[in-house]
């Protein structure tokens, strides 16, 4: 397959590459906008469809369950049906998919039809880093894994104003319709653009079903249980239970893997030192980008009580300062040590992340503009010189498999932020509310002014509350200690990406062997 693909690149017109390579680009910010767009607008789908309260969330539950399991399938399915195939089929089967999902009228036809996106759209994600190394040579690579990195962290930004702009200007509907005509004409720019290599159908004699199977089980329960546990539970039997399949199909699928001559995802990929530590910085990356991106939204909605379109307008600066930063991160990645970069900008990204942790309940804004500015410059150097890491001194033949599992682990990265930010919310908020009512009924004035309360009515107060005054702080003390919830939540989350540096020293340098 090496030789294949090396032949193509040096064949193909630097145009028509760069050509076919944007069209891959489209197809993959559609698939991370879509998970975006979908979720600030789920109370309308769900009014829309007639859909029950505690099922909404299987909208967005299906579709990345399936992304999750077609990610690292992606190395099999570029063997099987070539890189240039893979991409308009899945971008062919995303549109189709998403004519199906605006054009759903229940429930359960919506679910159907999100979990072939998902499973389409799972395949674009790592198809795009795959190509960067593929179609293009050392000098072109920086340029190239910038405008993917670029598409992969702006998608979820301007997610939520795209988003809540469709809904409330035209219908839901169109949050699926705006990818049909993007898919098309990414799947016949494709079509003509990428390089022709013959498909190879004997990959599917070698295709070990089992494996497939254990691997999609050990995923699913996975990501099931990840949702669960904030709500039901970490010990609950339903999420120990989920654990446990997880745990048992996860290390079968692993011992069958590691034995076959030909596994349907290469874990030795593992065994490259560069690549253990880049996928390490991935996995971390996911915990530090998708919470950041989620916890945003949650103290917007629920604690400043914004909509959609206002949440998207204050979100939208953490993209401007990505594009701003996006040709000095390129300037930097030609001429300096990955490792160094690397660490600079998980560095930066930590004290961003960190900054957000003293939040008030009056925050808008003013208050998240400049750590906005500093995760926007920080998040290009933690995708850029990480990926270069990992896949950067990798042969041709190992990319594909290995730019899937590189971009599950930050995927896993995510649904695990996640998990552990809505726990900290779930479980923290009552003490800390508590921890509030006790300092206000002993005058502490610094408390007062955190929740809001009226001054001359806690300064000098000793004791218990009347009824009256209570209900006039009951609600002030709920959001406070949810903001104090978010703020330990976000605090968290900065030191877990401060915690991807310990992994830095291990990768090689440049000049290592």
């Amino acid at each position: 397959m090496s030789e294949r693909l090396e032949s193509a690149r040096l064949d193909e017109t630097p145009a028509i590459v760069w050509l076919g390579f944007m069209a891959m680009c489209v197809g993959m910010f559609m698939a991370i906008l879509d998970v975006q767009v979908v979720a600030t607008s789920l109370p309308t789908i769900q009014s829309a469809l007639d859909i029950d309260p505690d099922q909404m969330s299987w909208i967005q539950t299906a579709y990345l369950i399936a992304e999750v399991v077609a990610i690292p399938l992606t190395g099999f399915l570029t063997r099987l049906l070539t890189m240039r195939w893979l991409f308009v089929t899945a971008i062919s089967l995303f549109v189709a998919a998403s004519a199906g999902c605006a054009m759903s009228g229940s429930f359960g036809e919506l679910v159907a039809w999100r979990v072939l996106q998902g499973f389409s759209g799972g395949t674009l994600i790592p198809s795009v880093f795959s190509a960067v190394f593929i179609l293009f040579p050392n000098e072109r690579q920086a340029l190239a894994t910038t405008i993917a990195g670029v598409l992969a962290v702006l998608a979820p930004t301007v997610g939520p104003i795209v988003g809540g702009w469709l809904t409330q200007t035209y219908s839901w509907h169109w949050l699926f319709l705006i990818n049909i005509l993007p898919g098309i004409a990414s799947a016949i720019l494709a079509v003509r653009s990428l390089p022709r290599q013959a498909t190879d159908p004997s990959e599917l004699r070698h295709l070990d079903g089992l494996s497939l199977l254990l691997m999609a089980v050990a995923l699913t329960s996975l990501e099931l249980s990840l949702k669960e546990a904030p709500t039901s539970g970490w010990i609950s039997a339903y999420v120990l239970s989920l654990l446990a399949v997880c745990l048992a199909s996860g290390g079968v699928f692993i011992w069958r893997t590691l034995r076959r001559n030909r596994p349907i995802v290469d874990l030795g990929n593992f065994g490259d030192r560069n690549f253990l530590v880049g996928s390490v910085l991935s996995f971390v990356l996911g915990i530090g980008l998708f919470g950041s991106v989620y916890l945003m939204p949650v103290f917007l909605a629920f604690i400043r009580g914004h909509d959609a379109l206002q949440i998207g307008m204050t979100m939208l600066v953490t993209g401007v300062a990505q594009l701003i930063t996006a040709p000095i991160a390129v300037a930097l990645e030609k001429r300096m040590d990955a490792r160094l970069l690397s660490a600079a900008g998980f560095a930066l990204f930590a004290v961003g992340v960190g900054m957000s942790a003293f939040q008030d309940p009056r925050s808008d804004y003013d208050a998240m503009f400049w750590p906005q500015v500093v995760r926007g410059v920080a998040i290009m150097f933690c995708l850029l010189p990480p990926t270069r890491l990992a896949l950067g001194t990798l042969p041709p033949e190992r990319i594909p498999d290995a730019s899937g599992l590189f971009n599950l682990m930050r995927n896993l990265g995510g649904a695990i932020g996640i998990a552990l930010i809505d726990t900290i919310i779930y479980t923290r908020s009552e003490p800390l509310g508590q921890g509030l009512w006790t300092r206000l009924q002993a005058g502490d004035v610094e408390a007062a002014t955190f929740v809001g309360a009226p001054l001359q009515v806690i300064s000098g107060h000793s004791g218990s509350f009347d009824a009256d005054t209570t209900a006039l702080l009951d609600p002030l003390v709920q959001t406070a200690a949810s903001v104090q919830a978010i703020n330990e939540a976000w605090m968290v989350i900065a030191v877990l990406t401060g915690c991807a540096l310990l992994s830095v020293p291990f990768a090689r340098g440049p000049t290592s062997t």
